[in-house]
């Protein structure tokens, strides 16, 4: 990873503030990234920023506030990075929840649905313009595992008819790599890529929420996120899910090309979001 030279290059990082984003976060800088942290509170982003300029040695960091249960801040968010950043050579979608049982946004949402795929899914979509002028440019989504037991039920989304909490965080993370297999097809030629990947069994405050086991550390879960940020050996990768830094076995559901069509048709209608007309 020392080869990799990330300086001149602006990246965000969503949901940088701890666990597998954070150590993205760190490791991007160390490459000579400027790093745009996100975060939904304020004080943790700072005390983030706080550490990761100091084992990074970096003084141009930078933090970024939305909670992305809330699609109206991942709007004003987005609506931000376009007013202050001049470029942007990749976006992680990093941040994600699990949510034991079925709790509605204020939109209306069911939050995990929301959290980990319609706000990266409309934050993207409001960032490829910049994304574009900055290319060649990466879109790295963060999925899990988990998605090879994930379905699409367009009558169960969000949890509508059965909510089953195990069931529900796979669906999303399904939802990541369909997202991103979609995405791939319809930016071909523009210079911006999308990949997607499993970090790992990653000690993180979601795995012992979701499953109270014993994992890696935070750090090998950020191994795959950064190669594919940084690496110029996945800078022609497109569409590709990826597991250890290698291109691995997903759900071939997200090969469905009729279905990844119609969730994201519905994706466009429940974000509001969609790819800018003029691309």
């Amino acid at each position: 990873m020392s080869t990799y030279d990330m300086h001149g290059k602006t990246v965000l990082v969503t949901g940088a503030t701890d666990g597998i984003g954070k150590q993205t976060a760190i490791k991007l800088a160390r490459l000579g990234a400027q790093v745009v942290v996100h975060g939904r509170r304020v004080e943790r982003c700072k005390d983030a920023l706080a550490e990761i300029a100091a084992v990074s040695g970096r003084n141009d960091l930078r933090t970024i506030i939305a909670d992305f249960s809330r699609l109206d801040e991942v709007r004003r968010m987005a609506d931000e990075m376009l007013q202050e950043y001049d470029r942007l050579d990749v976006l992680i979608n990093n941040a994600g929840v699990f949510m034991k049982r079925r709790v509605l946004t204020n939109e209306g949402l069911e939050t995990s649905f929301c959290v980990n795929h319609l706000a990266p899914f409309a934050l993207t979509m409001r960032l490829l313009p910049l994304l574009r002028t900055s290319a060649p440019a990466r879109i790295v989504t963060v999925s899990s595992m988990a998605h090879r037991r994930g379905e699409i039920d367009f009558k169960n989304l969000q949890g509508e008819q059965s909510f089953r909490k195990m069931m529900i965080y796979s669906n999303s993370k399904l939802a990541n790599v369909m997202f991103t297999f979609e995405l791939a097809e319809r930016l071909a030629g523009s210079g911006v890529t999308a990949t997607c990947l499993h970090p790992g069994v990653i000690a993180t405050k979601l795995l012992h929420v979701a499953f109270d086991l014993p994992g890696d550390s935070p750090s090998a879960g950020a191994e795959t996120p950064v190669y594919l940020a940084a690496s110029p050996q996945a800078a022609e990768a497109n569409g590709v899910y990826f597991q250890d830094c290698a291109p691995s076995h997903h759900s071939p559901l997200a090969d469905d090309v009729d279905l990844r069509r119609e969730f994201w048709e519905i994706s466009e209608y429940l974000s509001g979001e969609k790819i800018p007309a003029e691309w």
